[in-house]
């Protein structure tokens, strides 16, 4: 995307990289106060990235990554949810003063491929309840099963790859339908791209959005190589 000339010298003959959009896209983000959380590029996280764009993967090495991958992140966004102080003596007989967090989270999943961030959930969650939302073409809203007392939780909506963002739209605005505040709402994917944050953050501003990578770069055959159907 090449930009007008500016008072740094960027110019049409000199293009932003994405790396360049990327790190402006989210400098944006912050001074409007969106809560938007990217996980610290360490040599694990881009390894296992490495290893779910590479087409040789094999389908079992791609689930084992995946699995790792998700995990990550779902645990980052976990950092982002509400607690409280809870003090405990420990068996030796002192007290320690900790924290846990505050009762009332749920994680929500689209079909097909957020069901593969189920069971990294539950791996940090061991009893959350997770509801279902299946989209299907034209942003037909095919299936939906929530909680009942949903508007009083907090909702992690499980989505790996993000393309254009319109069927995560579409999903929250079932989860608005169904009164959860913007607030309550934690978008967490591993990969999204920057057409896709910009659309879901510019219509809802107010939620907060965890992913492991912002890039066009994305593997959009998440879906069938990691259930096996390709």
């Amino acid at each position: 995307m090449a930009v007008s000339p500016t008072c740094n010298g960027t110019s049409p003959s000199n293009p932003l990289t994405e790396e360049q959009q990327v790190d402006k896209l989210i400098k944006e983000l912050q001074e409007k106060g969106t809560n938007f959380v990217l996980l610290e590029k360490t040599v694990q996280i881009l390894e296992l990235q490495t290893i779910l764009r590479d087409r040789t993967t094999s389908n079992s090495d791609f689930v084992f990554n995946a699995d790792r991958l998700m995990r990550l992140v779902i645990e980052e966004g976990l950092n982002h949810l509400p607690y409280s102080e809870h003090n405990i003596i420990t068996p030796t007989g002192f007290r320690y003063d900790g924290i846990q967090f505050n009762r009332g989270n749920c994680g929500v999943s689209l079909c097909r491929s957020g069901e593969a961030m189920e069971i990294a959930l539950r791996q940090c969650c061991r009893s959350i309840r997770i509801g279902k939302i299946l989209i299907g073409e034209e942003q037909k809203v095919l299936y939906a099963r929530l909680l009942p007392d949903i508007v009083t939780r907090r909702v992690l909506l499980l989505y790996p790859t993000i393309g254009s963002g319109t069927t995560v739209c579409k999903a929250i605005e079932v989860l608005k339908e169904a009164r959860v505040p913007d607030e309550n709402i934690y978008l967490v994917s591993l990969f999204l791209s920057p057409s896709g944050l910009q659309n879901i953050t510019r219509k809802f501003p107010h939620i907060t959005v965890v992913s492991s990578d912002i890039t066009s770069l994305y593997p959009n055959h998440f879906s069938t190589k990691y259930f096996g159907a390709e």
